[in-house]
């Protein structure tokens, strides 16, 4: 059981790795590639950008929770 449990926790990392790192130009790694600083004030998410920051939100509750439950299972 616990051996899934660690799987999952590996491909949820992962691809929470990767959506970070294709989030906009002002967040993440996206920055390092000469993203436009000027103006960073409030924006409003639209098309791709709002479907990866909800993507990001989805993953880190389905790790936060696969930790909650493996530290449950383990201790």
């Amino acid at each position: 059981m616990t051996l899934y449990l660690n799987l999952a926790m590996l491909v949820i990392s992962l691809a929470l790795i990767l959506v970070i790192i294709f989030q906009g130009r002002e967040a993440g790694l996206g920055g390092l590639g000469g993203g436009d600083m000027g103006g960073a004030g409030y924006h409003v998410r639209r098309g791709v950008e709002k479907l990866l920051f909800n993507v990001t939100i989805g993953l880190s509750v389905a790790f936060f929770i696969l930790a909650l439950i493996s530290v449950v299972l383990i201790g």
